[in-house]
């Protein structure tokens, strides 16, 4: 495979990567994906975070966490407690305006919860269907995560609704 020679294909490597160090728990690679204030130039010990290209996160369900270390600290959580995580992502749309990218796309998700006790077997198997935005800056190492946002797909009811029926 030849190196990625536009913007484009840059962020969607740094996108993959994103999904690829959450499926293997390897936290130390997630930590490099996301920007730091030196990745911007800027002081580690003082900064304004407005400046610094301070990052957020929203996972489906939780409150917005912003700031590097309350955002790690919530993949160490979630790391910590699922046993198995997969990402088959759809819908991958990659914008790129100057030193700043937006990702977009649908994450199906499947997910194991603990296995049952003294079982070398994988807990249930659930999927679940999360929209994401991801938002990348580019830095002297490349483009690292300064957001990311994912919520919930609604279930269909399962119910038709009828228009021609009446009220």
């Amino acid at each position: 495979m030849s190196a990625p020679h536009t913007d484009v294909e840059q962020v969607e490597l740094a996108n993959t990567a994103f999904y690829e160090a959450m499926e293997r728990g390897d936290f130390e690679e997630l930590s490099s994906i996301w920007l730091t204030p030196s990745d911007l130039g800027h002081d580690e010990e003082y900064h304004d975070p407005a400046q610094a290209g301070e990052v957020s996160c929203v996972h489906p369900g939780w409150p917005v966490l912003n700031g590097r270390g309350e955002v790690l600290r919530s993949y160490a959580l979630i790391m910590a407690n699922t046993e198995y995580i997969q990402f088959f992502l759809t819908d991958v749309h990659v914008s790129v305006t100057g030193d700043t990218a937006l990702v977009t796309c649908t994450e199906n998700i499947l997910s194991g919860g603990p296995a049952p006790e003294n079982s070398d077997e994988l807990g249930p198997l659930v999927g679940q269907l999360v929209v994401a935005t991801n938002v990348f800056r580019r830095t002297p190492e490349g483009w690292k995560l300064w957001s990311h946002h994912a919520s919930p797909v609604l279930a269909e009811s399962g119910e038709e609704e009828d228009d021609e029926s009446p009220a």
